[in-house]
C-alpha cells in the first residue's frame, strides 16, 4: 500500500491574485508540478494533480474556494482519499517572518492568517503540519491586505526561486523523513 499524503498549498484563484505575496502556496505547487512534467487538473473544490515521490502519493491541492474557505477543499480531500492529518501540509504566506524564511510547525495557531482560521474551524482543531512562508511586513500600518494581496516587488522576486527549491525539499522530506526530522534539518536554515 502507497502512503498517501495531502499537500495544500493555499491561495487565492483568478489572474489578479496570480502573481500576489498571498498565493505563495500555490506558487510553490505550480513550480513542483511543471519540474515533474505533471499538470493540475480542475475537480472538486480544487485543482490537483498526483506526483509520486519514493513511494509514496502526494496529492498537490491549489483550492478553488478562496483562501479564507481554505477548509472546506481541504477537509473534502483528506476524506476523499481518507488521508490521515498527519499527513496533511499546508503551504501558506506569513507576515510574521522575514521575506523567504521557511518554517514548518506541526501544530499552531492561525497567527491572524484567514486561510489557516478556516481550516482549523473546519476540522475542529489545529493538529496539522504547516509550511509557512515568510513574506516579511514592509507595510505602513493599515496598508497589510493591499500588501499581502500585492505583487512582488523586482527585488523580492530575486529571492524565490531558490527559496520555493528550499520548499520542495521540505515537502519532500516531509513525506519521506516527518514532520519533526524535517523540522530538526531545516527550520534553522
Amino acid at each position: 500500500m502507497t502512503l498517501k499524503y495531502l499537500i495544500a498549498g493555499l491561495g487565492n484563484i483568478g489572474d489578479e491574485y496570480k502573481d500576489t505575496r498571498h498565493n505563495i502556496g500555490f506558487r510553490i505547487l505550480d513550480v513542483l508540478s511543471r519540474a515533474s512534467n505533471i499538470s493540475f487538473i480542475d475537480q472538486r473544490y480544487g485543482a490537483l494533480v498526483e506526483y509520486r515521490f519514493k513511494g509514496r502519493t502526494l496529492i498537490l491541492l491549489k483550492p478553488s474556494t478562496y483562501m479564507n474557505l481554505s477548509g472546506k477543499a481541504i477537509n473534502y480531500w483528506l476524506q476523499k482519499e481518507n488521508i490521515p492529518i498527519e499527513n496533511l501540509l499546508v503551504i501558506n504566506d506569513d507576515l510574521a517572518l522575514p521575506l523567504g524564511t521557511l518554517r514548518l510547525r506541526a501544530t499552531g495557531s492561525d497567527a491572524g492568517h484567514n486561510g489557516l482560521k478556516n481550516i482549523i474551524e473546519i476540522l475542529g482543531h489545529q493538529n496539522f503540519a504547516r509550511l509557512r512562508y515568510g513574506i516579511g511586513k514592509e507595510f505602513r500600518p493599515g496598508e497589510q491586505v493591499d500588501y499581502v494581496l500585492g505583487k512582488w516587488t523586482a527585488e523580492e522576486e530575486k529571492t524565490i526561486p531558490d527559496r520555493i527549491k528550499v520548499a520542495i525539499d521540505m515537502i519532500h522530506s516531509f513525506a519521506t523523513q516527518g514532520t519533526q526530522r524535517t523540522m530538526n534539518d531545516y527550520n534553522k536554515r
